[in-house]
C-alpha cells in the first residue's frame, strides 16, 4: 500500500512538472499549427518593436504579446516580457504582472537576471511586503561587486518595504474621493492647482477633445489646461480653458497664485522645458510669457509654487550642479521686481533621488512636494515640510493611504489644511489617471452623543463637526482668508483697485496685489503671528484700510469683507483703522506710520484738498475727560502731517470724544469700533 501511494505522489509530480515545461514557439511544439504559430510570431515581432524602445512604450507593446499567449501560455520569456509591461502601466491593477511573472519563473527559473527584482517589484506594488523583501534579498545575491549601483537600488527597495509596513500599521485618518465625471474623463487628468479657497481649480487632460486634436507617437492626445469652479460645493463641468493658454501642442498647468489671478504653465520648447505665466484680466486670460532666465534654463523646469506674498518663487529643475536627477528651487524678488538667482533648496529637501512637484500652502511656511527619496515607500511619496526657527524641518512622509508604492504626486492643499487634491491610479478611476480629493480627519476620537455645528467664525476654539460616528479634530492651517468684492460706493460697478498689505510693526508693505477688473473679487491670504495692515487704493478715490491682528498660533478663519471706495467728494469720510495710539494716551505708536504715510501722500497728490481729523472714543469714563483725550489725538495726527510738509491751513483737528458712536458701548467689539481716528474732506 505504502509503494502504491509514493507511486502516486511520483506521478503527481511527473505530471506537475510536465504541467510547467517551457515551451518555446518552434515549428516542433506546433507541428499541426504552424497558421496559428506564424500569427503569433508576427505579434511577438510586433511587440518587441515596442518594448525595446523602453517601458514608456511598453504598453503599447502588451497587446500584441497577450495574443501570442494566448496561442502559446508556456512560454516563460513572453510571460516575463507580460509581467514586465504591466508593472510599468498606469491604469492596470499591478497584481495582474504577478500570475505572469511567477508562471515565467516556474516554467524557467533562469528566464532573466533580474526575475527575482520583477517579482519583489510585484510583490512590492501590491504591498506584500514580506514577498517582496525576500525576493529582493535572492536577486541582491545573486550581484557582484561591479553591480554596486544594482546593490544600492535594491537595497533602497528593501528600505522601502521597511516603511510600507511601518505606514500600514499607522494609516491617517483620511477620506480619498474621486472627483466625479464632471472632472475626470476616460483619458489621464492630473496635475490640479487650486485657488487659496478652494473656489478654482485646474488641471491637464490628455483628453480626445484637446485643441488641435492631435496625437503624439504613443497613440495620445496632446496636453490641455481644463479648468472647472466651485458652486454650491459641487464642482462644475470642467472646460477646456481655450486660447491664448492652450495651443496645437503640449500645454500644461504647474500652479496657480493663492488668489487665482495668475497661473504658470509648462511648455514643451523643442525639448527645453520652460515656465511661462499669464494673468486673469477680468475674465481673459493673457498671453503665456516666458518667465526670465534665472527661472529658466537650458535644463527642463517643471512644478512652479509662489508664496503668499508673491516674492518666493519655488520651482523644479533638473538642471546641473543639483543634488539629483531634479531638485526644488527658489528664487527671491528683488525691491525692483526683478527674480533673483536660482537657489537650490539643499540636502534638507533635495536628494539623489527624483523631487517631483511642489506646493507651498499659503501660511508662509508648510510646504509639500514628491519624492523618491527620505522616507519613501516606493516611487515617489508626498512629504511635507516647514519652515521654522529660519531652517525647513525633517521631511515627513504624510502617510498611507495617501501614499502608496506607486507614485504619488501633484499634492495641493486647501488653505483650510482640511482638503488637498492630487491625481492618483485607482481602482475605481474613470480613466488612466484621475483627480482625488483627500479630506484629513485628524486624531480619532471617542463617540459623542451630541452634535454641534461647526461656526468659522471663531477658529482658535475647538472645531466640531455635526456627527454620526465618532468625534474628530482637525487640524487647520494658521492662516485667514480675507476676501470679498471692491466696488464704488456710489454706482456700485465692481472696480480694479490695488490691495497692500503692510507689515505694521516693520511699516513695511509686504505685498501687493490687484483685484479682478471684471469682477472686483480679491483674495488674500494672511499668516497668523502679524498685524497687518489692509490698505485699497485707485486713483480718484480715497483709500480704504484695514486692520488684522493676528495673534501666532490662531486657527484657519475664512472673513469676507466688500469694500465700498468713496470718490474724493465734499463730505467723503474714512476711518483710519491703521492708527493707533498707547493706552490712554495720545502718542502715537509706530504701527501707525504706514498708514499716516498713505494720508500724507493723499493729500500731496491733492494739494487742494482739505480735511477735518476727527478724534473718538468710547462711551467709558466722563465725557470730558473722553473729549480731551479724542482732542489731543486728533492733533497729533494733525502734527504728524505738519512735520511731513503740508500745511496747517489745510488740516482741522477735532475732538468729538463720545459724542458720535457708531457702534454699541455695551460690548468690546462695539466699544472698540467706537475708538477710532476718522478724516473728512472739507472742501476740494
Amino acid at each position: 500500500m505504502k509503494k502504491l501511494i509514493a507511486l502516486f505522489f511520483v506521478s503527481i509530480a511527473c505530471l506537475q512538472s510536465i504541467a510547467q515545461i517551457n515551451v518555446e514557439f518552434t515549428k516542433d511544439n506546433f507541428k499541426d499549427k504552424k497558421g496559428g504559430l506564424k500569427i503569433a510570431l508576427e505579434e511577438i515581432k510586433l511587440g518587441d518593436e515596442w518594448f525595446e524602445q523602453g517601458d514608456v512604450t511598453y504598453r503599447l507593446a502588451l497587446p500584441h504579446y497577450l495574443k501570442a499567449n494566448d496561442f502559446n501560455p508556456n512560454n516563460a520569456f513572453l510571460n516575463y516580457k507580460i509581467g514586465c509591461c504591466y508593472i510599468s502601466l498606469k491604469k492596470v491593477i499591478k497584481s495582474k504582472a504577478i500570475p505572469y511573472i511567477e508562471k515565467a519563473y516556474k516554467l524557467n527559473p533562469t528566464v532573466s537576471p533580474d526575475i527575482h527584482y520583477l517579482l519583489g517589484r510585484g510583490y512590492h506594488l501590491t504591498m506584500q511586503w514580506d514577498k517582496a523583501k525576500q525576493e529582493y534579498a535572492l536577486y541582491r545575491k545573486i550581484l557582484t561587486l561591479k553591480e554596486i549601483d544594482k546593490m544600492k537600488s535594491v537595497d533602497k527597495k528593501l528600505s522601502e518595504c521597511g516603511y510600507g509596513i511601518n505606514y500600514m500599521k499607522n494609516p491617517i485618518r483620511v477620506f480619498i474621493d474621486n472627483i466625479g465625471i464632471t472632472m475626470n474623463s476616460p483619458f489621464s487628468d492630473y496635475g490640479p492647482v487650486i485657488s487659496a479657497d478652494e473656489d478654482v481649480m485646474m488641471f491637464t487632460s490628455h483628453r480626445d477633445n484637446s485643441t488641435g486634436r492631435i496625437m503624439d507617437e504613443f497613440g495620445e492626445y496632446f496636453e490641455d489646461i481644463y479648468i472647472s469652479y466651485k458652486f454650491n460645493k459641487e464642482w462644475t463641468q470642467a472646460k477646456n480653458i481655450g486660447t491664448p493658454i492652450n495651443t496645437n501642442g503640449n500645454d500644461a498647468i504647474i500652479g496657480l497664485s493663492p488668489n487665482g489671478q495668475k497661473l504658470f504653465m509648462y511648455i514643451d520648447d523643442k525639448g527645453d522645458g520652460n515656465i511661462y505665466e499669464c494673468d486673469l484680466l477680468g475674465d481673459k486670460w493673457s498671453k503665456p510669457e516666458k518667465m526670465p532666465k534665472p527661472i529658466n534654463s537650458s535644463s527642463k523646469e517643471s512644478a512652479a509654487t509662489l508664496s503668499y506674498d508673491a516674492r518666493i518663487f519655488y520651482w523644479v529643475s533638473n538642471r546641473e550642479g543639483g543634488l539629483g536627477g531634479s531638485d526644488i528651487y527658489y528664487s527671491i524678488k528683488n525691491e525692483k521686481g526683478k527674480w533673483g538667482e536660482a537657489i537650490n533648496m539643499g540636502a534638507d529637501i533635495n536628494t539623489p533621488y527624483e523631487e517631483v512637484g511642489v506646493f507651498m500652502l499659503p501660511d508662509g511656511k508648510t510646504m509639500y512636494f514628491s519624492s523618491q527619496g527620505h522616507t519613501s515607500m516606493g516611487g515617489l511619496d508626498i512629504f511635507s515640510t516647514v519652515y521654522e526657527n529660519g531652517k525647513w524641518s525633517t521631511p515627513q512622509n504624510i502617510g498611507y493611504p495617501v501614499n502608496t508604492p506607486d507614485n504619488d504626486m501633484f499634492f495641493v492643499m486647501s488653505a483650510s489644511g482640511k482638503h488637498g487634491y492630487y491625481s492618483s491610479i485607482r481602482e475605481d478611476g474613470q480613466g488612466e489617471v484621475d483627480l482625488y480629493q483627500i479630506s484629513f480627519l485628524g486624531v480619532e476620537k471617542q463617540m459623542v452623543l451630541n452634535t454641534e455645528d461647526n461656526l468659522l467664525a471663531n477658529q482658535t476654539a475647538p472645531v466640531s463637526e455635526t456627527n454620526i460616528a465618532a468625534q474628530v479634530e482637525v487640524k487647520t492651517s494658521q492662516l485667514t482668508l480675507l476676501k470679498g468684492i471692491i466696488t464704488d460706493a456710489l454706482t456700485k460697478n465692481p472696480l480694479e483697485a490695488l490691495i497692500e498689505i503692510v507689515d505694521n510693526e516693520k511699516n513695511v508693505v509686504i505685498a501687493s496685489f490687484p483685484s479682478n477688473s471684471k469682477t472686483g473679487k480679491y483674495l488674500v491670504t494672511l499668516p497668523s503671528g502679524k498685524n497687518y495692515g489692509i490698505v485699497v487704493k485707485k486713483e480718484g478715490y480715497l483709500f480704504h484700510s484695514e486692520n488684522f491682528d493676528i495673534p501666532l498660533g490662531s486657527g484657519y478663519q475664512e472673513i469676507t469683507k466688500d469694500v465700498e471706495l468713496k470718490n474724493i467728494a465734499v463730505g467723503s469720510k474714512i476711518v483710519l483703522k491703521n492708527i493707533f495710539f498707547d493706552f490712554d494716551k495720545a502718542t502715537l505708536r509706530k504701527e501707525s506710520f504706514n498708514e499716516l504715510e498713505n494720508l500724507t501722500k493723499l493729500l500731496n497728490d491733492v494739494p487742494s484738498l482739505k480735511i477735518e481729523i476727527s478724534g473718538h472714543t468710547d462711551g467709558k469714563g466722563s465725557a470730558a475727560y473722553n473729549l480731551t483725550l479724542s482732542d489731543n489725538r486728533a492733533k497729533a495726527v494733525v502734527d504728524y502731517l505738519v512735520g511731513k510738509g503740508i500745511s496747517k491751513d489745510r488740516l482741522v483737528a477735532k475732538g468729538y470724544g463720545l459724542t458720535r458712536p457708531i457702534a454699541t458701548n455695551d460690548t468690546e467689539e462695539g466699544r472698540q469700533l467706537n475708538r477710532r481716528t476718522e478724516f473728512e474732506i472739507l472742501s476740494k
